[in-house]
């Protein structure tokens, strides 16, 4: 028995590390690597481009560290006459901490369909949006705003690449036990699909996935997973992912 962390970067080890202190036996293999993305030059630019009580929305942690660095880089600042938007509390303090100004974000629905219910979203008419995000972004914020009035513009602040691992490897997880996988993005489920072996997927479909949004419980459902196998979230961030875990996974 044992649990296969997928989550990218230092937060994929570090609720690695929380699992197996938990005394869950937990593997970090983080398929997906997270690096600049070929617009992030453009932040800058995009944002002095901008007119005073103008939004900016970040979709991820990774958009506000990739632009912050590039805003520190070349000596430019986060603008403190536009609105800050976040569609998670992660997200928005980390935005808050970069901008040294307030975040908006949904509480009680940390995405995109979240933000889209705030009040300052209902009515956009004249207002320029630019949402930093990652290369292939879901296109729920750029396809609405506009029907409510906004120039909207995504910026590909950073892009998710796919590790290259052997297929022993990727039988490794099978072998090792593992019956459990976290998935926090579409790319990685994907991931999962085309590249572990056509003779593991038995054991990739046994597996239950835990998964941070609908959006994730629907692929994997379209993928085959059977709904009893799929366990969602309250919220994106590890303490939520530790909790759910600790809620059905045998544990010291």
């Amino acid at each position: 028995m044992g649990i296969l962390v997928t989550r990218p970067e230092d937060a994929g080890q570090h609720l690695t590390e929380m699992l197996n202190k938990a005394g869950v036996a937990a593997i970090y293999a983080p398929f997906i690597k997270i690096e600049a993305g070929e617009q992030l030059n453009d932040v800058p630019q995009k944002l002095q481009q901008l007119a005073a009580g103008d939004y900016v929305i970040s979709v991820s942690q990774y958009a506000v560290q990739y632009a912050h660095q590039v805003l520190q880089n070349t000596g430019f600042g986060w603008r403190k006459d536009v609105h800050y938007f976040a569609v998670g509390r992660k997200t928005a303090a980390l935005l808050s901490e970069a901008t040294q100004q307030p975040v908006h974000y949904p509480f009680a629905n940390e995405n995109s369909e979240g933000l889209l219910a705030l009040p300052q979203m209902q009515n956009c008419n004249g207002r320029r949006v630019i949402i930093l995000r990652g290369q292939s972004g879901r296109e729920l914020l750029p396809q609405q705003l506009p029907q409510r009035g906004a120039a909207v513009e995504t910026v590909a602040c950073y892009c998710r690449q796919a590790q290259q691992l052997s297929e022993a490897e990727l039988k490794f997880f099978s072998r090792a036990g593992i019956d459990t996988i976290v998935i926090t993005s579409g790319e990685i489920l994907r991931y999962l699909l085309d590249f572990i072996p056509k003779s593991e997927h038995n054991w990739l479909m046994s597996c239950k996935l835990v998964v941070i949004s609908d959006r994730l419980m629907q692929l994997a459902l379209e993928a085959g997973w059977q709904q009893d196998k799929i366990i969602l979230t309250e919220k994106a961030d590890n303490l939520s992912l530790l909790k759910t875990i600790l809620s059905f996974y045998p544990h010291s």
